[in-house]
């Protein structure tokens, strides 16, 4: 078989089902995973072969990949993109909260990768894990999702040059703000505890679980062509900023005093004034 063959998790909606539409236009047969596969028919109409996982299931990840394997033979790109953004006070986050945004955001891409490993190997492939700019530059009420991105990050660094010898590559993408239901989602995973300090900057809260989601954001389908831009270039980068408000959130850390920014980031969230 020489079509390439492309597994993207995280597809029923946004990004997740952007990239696979892309991709089978592009030639790709396309496994597209979601925890719920009702949410992937409109890509089996167009010719995506679906799949059933939850990729905090660790007995799914092994399934998904040994199917793979036995069905397709090969796998040219695993892109990683399933995520979850818990948004609240760091004080009002217990363990359980903690855990849930690792094992989605860091864990899983790792453990997938892991179950996939051979396949990428002989084929060459390319893994892409989806960061986030908040990964760069941290704001408040978002500290676990943007400490949960900064480590994939820092594992796609390393995983970059560890697997160099064996033909593997790596891409880590860090979208700004982009079209998708992450916003609706984040509002709902909210932590915020009875008798919390932070009560009075609730709307502060909710206003930045929907951060990403407004007018000006890049369209999922946006995002996906141009991300596939970059898969396809041989001269790629190792790292792809992709959507509104990316390059200026990176500049924004890179460029401004600590002292600038946090001042900066308190006023836009009410944090400037002690209670």
């Amino acid at each position: 078989m020489t079509q390439a063959v492309a597994l993207i998790t995280g597809c029923s909606t946004g990004i997740g089902r952007a990239l696979a539409e892309v991709c089978l236009e592009q030639g790709y047969q396309v496994w597209a995973t979601a925890r719920r596969p009702e949410t992937l028919e409109p890509l089996v109409a167009k010719g995506a072969i679906a799949m059933q996982l939850d990729v905090n299931d660790s007995e799914q990840l092994l399934a998904c990949a040994e199917r793979i394997r036995n069905e397709a033979g090969r796998l040219d790109l695993l892109i990683n993109n399933a995520g979850y953004g818990a948004m609240g006070p760091l004080l009002d986050a217990d363990r359980d909260t903690l855990l849930k945004q690792f094992d989605t955001n860091v864990f899983a891409p790792i453990q997938l990768t892991r179950a996939c490993a051979d396949l990428l190997r002989e084929a060459k492939g390319l893994i892409v894990n989806i960061g986030s700019v908040s990964g760069i530059t941290t704001t408040p009420f978002s500290g676990v999702y943007c400490a949960s991105k900064a480590a994939l990050h820092a594992l796609s660094e390393a995983l970059r040059m560890e697997l160099h010898p064996f033909g593997i590559k790596v891409l880590t993408v860090q979208p700004g703000a982009i079209a998708s239901d992450f916003g609706n989602n984040a509002s709902a995973a909210i932590t915020l505890q009875e008798g919390s300090w932070f009560k009075p900057w609730e709307k502060a809260v909710q206003a930045r679980a929907k951060a990403s989601q407004k007018a000006s954001s890049t369209s999922a389908r946006d995002f996906a062509v141009e991300l596939m831009r970059y898969v396809k270039n041989p001269l790629r980068p190792e790292t792809a900023l992709i959507g509104t408000s990316s390059r200026s959130m990176v500049r924004m850390k890179r460029w401004l005093p600590t002292s600038i920014l946090e001042a900066q980031l308190r006023k836009r969230f009410g944090l400037d004034k002690q209670v």
